[in-house]
């Protein structure tokens, strides 16, 4: 099934000391063309000063979802074990309609010891994040099923990670997107065995967008070949510069030109 070429931004909430230089980036990346603004789950900074300024994923989703008119947005990704999943699904409901209809729930099994150990939640071992992982998909599906009112649409699921034996699982039973951060021979080798968990659950892995962080211009068309259609800019406070961000654009405007950004 072929795919029109889009382009996200994730908003990094570091280092950004007041919550209007984050709008106006949200503001900046709209008007930019992207197709998505995304953030992201963690409590504390990944790059830069470990104890930097930092604001939290889902309530400036919220924010987000007020102030943007036409992109989707959503968190790239949560950390899946950070709350209760019922709760998540209502969460993830009630951003759906404040944004009418334009949230992606990404969500992932968490890996940044720092924020559980500092929040309280336990850090466990991959096996057990992956496991509550799965079963807290489970619960967001059922919940998503059980609320009034329901969502305004089916709300996508994009998966972040790549391990073979689970992750990947997963993304054959739940997943609309899966976001990779393989290089191009792991990413085929990755997409054959995502098509194994697809026949074993009876899905068609075309179904399944693939999305990796933007390679740069020299590099997008091969990933384009090896199946992606969706690529994500990374940038962070306090400035949130947006030169990476319009050249993916204007790449993919260049190579993509019937696309309409936005809802795809």
């Amino acid at each position: 099934m072929s795919r029109p070429i889009r382009v996200g931004v994730q908003l990094q909430p570091q280092h950004a000391p007041k919550y209007g230089l984050i709008r106006d980036a949200v503001l900046r990346a709209e008007e930019a063309g992207v197709d998505i603004v995304f953030n992201w789950d963690h409590f504390y900074p990944l790059t830069g000063d470990a104890d930097g300024a930092h604001f939290e994923c889902w309530t400036m989703l919220g924010a987000f979802a007020e102030q943007t008119e036409r992109v989707e947005i959503g968190a790239l990704v949560t950390g899946g074990g950070y709350r209760n999943p019922d709760l998540l699904a209502d969460m993830a409901r009630t951003v759906d309609h404040i944004s009418d209809g334009r949230l992606i729930l990404g969500i992932g099994a968490g890996w940044f010891q720092k924020d559980y150990d500092n929040y309280g939640y336990e850090f466990g071992t991959p096996g057990t994040r992956l496991a509550l992982l799965k079963e807290n998909l489970a619960r967001i599906d059922a919940r998503l099923h059980k609320l009034n009112p329901q969502p305004v649409r089916r709300i996508p699921i994009l998966i972040g990670g790549g391990g073979e034996r689970k992750t990947l699982r997963l993304v054959a039973e739940y997943a609309d997107t899966w976001h990779s951060f393989a290089n191009l021979e792991a990413l085929a080798h990755k997409s054959d065995v995502l098509a194994e968990h697809c026949a074993a659950v009876g899905r068609d892995p075309n179904r399944i967008e693939r999305s990796v962080p933007w390679p740069g211009a020299a590099k997008a068309q091969t990933f384009v070949d090896a199946g992606v259609s969706l690529f994500t800019v990374g940038i962070s406070g306090p400035d949130y510069p947006m030169e990476k961000v319009i050249d993916a654009v204007q790449w993919r405007d260049e190579h993509n030109p019937e696309a309409l950004t936005g809802l795809a």
